[in-house]
């Protein structure tokens, strides 16, 4: 089941710093890291409960390629990041 997806400005903002810093690094990089953090996204929408809990509900997906990592919690119905 495919859940209502909640981004808080906070991790977008942090995304969007990350962004920054590799494509600063070498250009287009950034966009690879987008691209890897989107698909991180969608993996956890469809299957939420594969990554483990690393406190109290709050779980954390790993992206692939970079260091990064997407916290966040879901129910029934929706996943809030």
């Amino acid at each position: 089941m495919l859940r209502n997806l909640i981004i808080l400005p906070e991790a977008e903002q942090d995304a969007a710093q990350a962004y920054i810093w590799y494509e600063d690094q070498e250009l287009g990089l950034g966009e690879e890291f987008l691209r890897c953090v989107d698909a991180c996204i969608e993996f956890i929408r469809r299957s939420p409960g594969m990554y483990q809990v690393v406190h109290e509900s709050y779980r954390r997906g790993v992206v692939r390629r970079f260091p990064y990592v997407v916290f966040y919690e879901y129910s029934d119905t929706t996943v809030i990041i």
